[in-house]
């Protein structure tokens, strides 16, 4: 957990643009997830997890957490991800597991132009157990 909680940390200082961020919560599992530009993550940051800086990419954040006794814990899961311009154009996004410590969590970049906004479909599948968020966000070329 120190590990995310240091990404998460890192990645909300490296921005000042808005954030998308949310979570939902079915049960014992919560589903956390974020999107932001990709230059808003230092170049350090960046290199460490192979990211591309760039003002037309965005970077979505996903992390499964189950509720356990007095804590929660990181759930591996199967993750599938798409973002969909106002044009209609899909792109399906390919998320890679990263694993530190007891971390667990998926990333991934989407293309975005200037000033477009930006619907996301999540879907998360823990023990066969379904979890869908949807969400939009609008992002911007730094300036």
């Amino acid at each position: 957990m120190p590990q995310l909680r240091r990404f998460l940390a890192l990645a909300l200082l490296a921005f000042a643009t808005p954030l998308a961020a949310g979570q939902l919560t079915s049960g014992d599992l919560t589903l956390h997830y974020s999107a932001l530009p990709t230059t808003s993550l230092t170049a350090e940051v960046a290199r460490q997890y192979g990211i591309t800086r760039s003002g037309n990419r965005v970077l979505l954040n996903i992390a499964l957490r189950r509720a356990v006794a007095d804590a929660d814990v990181a759930v591996a899961a199967d993750v599938r991800a798409s973002a969909t311009n106002s044009a209609g154009q899909r792109q399906e996004i390919r998320l890679r597991e990263v694993r530190e410590g007891d971390a667990i969590y998926y990333l991934g970049e989407a293309r975005v132009n200037d000033g477009e906004t930006l619907g996301f479909e999540i879907e998360a599948r823990v023990d066969d157990r379904p979890l869908q968020v949807r969400f939009q966000q609008q992002f911007f070329a730094p300036r």
